[in-house]
């Protein structure tokens, strides 16, 4: 029996001892990770220090995605012998000055993405990638400041396509009026004087006009997420047709190092380009008798969209 009492004795401060440190382990654990977060907080302050430090600031983000695929001999799809991938990407970049009396901001967008679908019982299909989705956007900004949110600013933007009908159509936008910057990420730009020149071969549908333009921008880094968002707007004096909007968003969220997932979309209005389109589509048919010739007035002008969802890396 003394024995037994010994040995329950004995078992009992075992556990004693084993909760004790247990509970001191975690205790400790808890303090390490309370002086980590605060370490984390002091670099989170000095790297806002540095970001609102004047100079140039220069990176970039993007979005990376792609798949292949083969099918030999399988008959419960329409065909059943194939190869097939896609793969696109897309670069937001930036480089920005910020002095005392004046800012610099340029900005380039990039989206491309091709696809292939090769059908090996059709010797005649086209068996290469083919461009889907191509978008090119540059912009330079240069303001003058008046106030701390307010400047005199100066705008030249350029979009086009690079994979196919580069610069068919391009549009180039330059003019001047007034920037205006009520917190550190947004940006508003209103330009009542602007030119729009459209580059084109089709002369009839594209035409270049006076008009405003007007930008809004707001670049976001919160933690591991990058956020953009721009939204490019021209009004011409001449015509409605001849206005045309394009509103971009970017997402990324770093999981390891630079690394991580990000998603894309964008959404565009543009008359002159639906009508091109639809007359293209119009004089591809073989008999248009009963089909009414599309123009300004009768066009089906849809929203234009897209959107990209893949890894992404952080310049």
């Amino acid at each position: 029996m003394k024995k037994l009492l010994c040995s329950l004795a004995l078992v009992a401060c075992a556990v004693a001892a084993n909760a004790q440190t247990l509970e001191e382990l975690k205790a400790e654990q808890k303090a390490k990770k309370d002086s980590i977060s605060d370490i984390q907080k002091r670099v989170d302050d000095l790297q806002s220090q540095i970001d609102a430090f004047p100079g140039w600031k220069i990176g970039a983000f993007g979005v990376v995605g792609g798949s292949l695929s083969n099918f030999d001999n399988w008959y419960a799809q329409g065909t059943p012998n194939n190869s097939s991938g896609n793969f696109g990407g897309t670069v937001n970049a930036y480089a920005n000055l910020d002095r005392e009396k004046y800012f610099w901001k340029n900005a380039l967008n990039l989206n491309l993405k091709w696809v292939k679908l090769d059908d090996k019982d059709d010797p005649n299909d086209d068996d290469s990638f083919q461009p889907t989705t191509d978008v090119f956007n540059i912009t330079s900004l240069y303001g003058y400041k008046i106030t701390s949110k307010l400047a005199a600013s100066a705008l030249v933007e350029y979009r086009t396509t690079i994979l196919d009908n580069f610069n068919d159509p391009g549009y180039l936008d330059f003019g001047v009026g007034a920037t205006w910057t009520p917190i550190t990420d947004l940006i508003v730009v209103v330009h009542p004087l602007n030119y729009n020149i459209v580059f084109s071969d089709e002369d009839t549908v594209f035409e270049s006009s006076f008009g405003s333009k007007i930008v809004a921008d707001y670049t976001r880094k919160l933690g591991p997420v990058d956020f953009k968002t721009n939204l490019s707007a021209f009004l011409s004096y001449k015509s409605s047709n001849l206005s045309n909007w394009t509103w971009t968003n970017s997402f990324t969220y770093t999981l390891w190092k630079n690394i991580g997932v990000g998603f894309d979309f964008g959404l565009r209005g543009n008359k002159q380009e639906a009508l091109n389109y639809a007359l293209q589509q119009y004089e591809q048919l073989t008999d248009p008798t009963g089909v009414e010739e599309p123009d300004f007035d009768n066009v089906d002008n849809e929203l234009q969209t897209y959107y990209t969802l893949g890894l992404s890396y952080k310049f």
